[in-house]
């Protein structure tokens, strides 16, 4: 399992990734799962992969063959984000129904996602989450985040916090405890973690770090969130408790319906 999250707002970009991949717990190794195709000053395309891994790889060779052979459709040729979404949904489709019998026939999970991220000049800076079926939705002003892989963990801080207001650099420290968060509650997300943001309107990747384990400054930010959800906590309002015993309303409606008003 893995864990790739994408905030897109009215600023731009951030996308983010862990590298740990399983087959069990006596075989866990690390890929990476953050690709960059951004051809500066023209556009940004960023991809993150999740599921197995099998497919992710030869949908990720299939689409640099394309841009190595210069085909006439390619993550570099298309004129919009909507119709690079469309290809790679076509490339995942084609791999896996390739390979669905036989994974099928062993019993193997053939399911991946991706994230794709990017700007291509003379529209909006864009975010798609393309499934195995190769369709796809894209995140909105409402709804600025996707998450593909163990996102339950990181979801309720990108909840509580983002918006599409939110400026690219806080996006990036939420993406970031997002991604800790969940390495804290699941053993199968793990480092080296990668993280880009990028600025909308300048077509061009200029922030990017690859986080190890036991970077110190991964150690600071966890031990900072820890400490500042702690005091948080210690600063809550006391819970006003009330007196007596709770009746339980079901049994004594049982043994007097005249307790509970009749519904409406």
């Amino acid at each position: 399992m893995t864990y790739c999250l994408g905030i897109v707002t009215q600023y731009g970009l951030v996308m983010a990734a862990d590298s740990r991949t399983n087959a069990g717990v006596d075989y866990i190794s690390t890929y990476q799962k953050l690709f960059d195709f951004t051809v500066p000053g023209e556009r940004v395309i960023l991809l993150a992969t999740a599921g197995n891994l099998s497919m992710t790889q030869e949908i990720l060779t299939i689409l640099r063959r394309d841009l190595r052979a210069q085909a006439d459709v390619s993550l570099h040729t298309l004129p919009n984000m909507y119709e690079i979404a469309r290809y790679v949904g076509s490339k995942v489709r084609q791999v896996i129904e390739t390979h669905r019998a036989w994974l099928q026939q062993d019993k193997i999970d053939y399911q991946c996602s991706f994230l794709l991220g990017g700007q291509i000049r003379g529209e909006e800076t864009c975010l798609y989450l393309i499934y195995s079926q190769g369709n796809f939705l894209q995140a909105t002003p409402e709804t600025p985040f996707l998450q593909i892989g163990e996102t339950k963990y990181g979801k309720p801080i990108l909840d509580r916090t983002l918006s599409y207001d939110t400026s690219i650099e806080a996006a990036a420290k939420y993406a970031l405890l997002s991604l800790d968060s969940t390495m804290k509650s699941n053993i199968s997300v793990g480092p080296p973690l990668h993280l880009i943001k990028y600025a909308a309107n300048t077509f061009l990747i200029k922030h990017r770090v690859e986080l190890v384990l036991r970077d110190p400054f991964l150690i600071k930010i966890r031990k900072y969130w820890e400490a500042s959800l702690r005091q948080a906590f210690e600063g809550m309002p006391a819970i006003e408790w009330q007196e007596g015993e709770f009746a339980d309303v079901a049994l004594l409606s049982a043994i007097d319906p005249e307790v509970l008003p009749p519904p409406s």
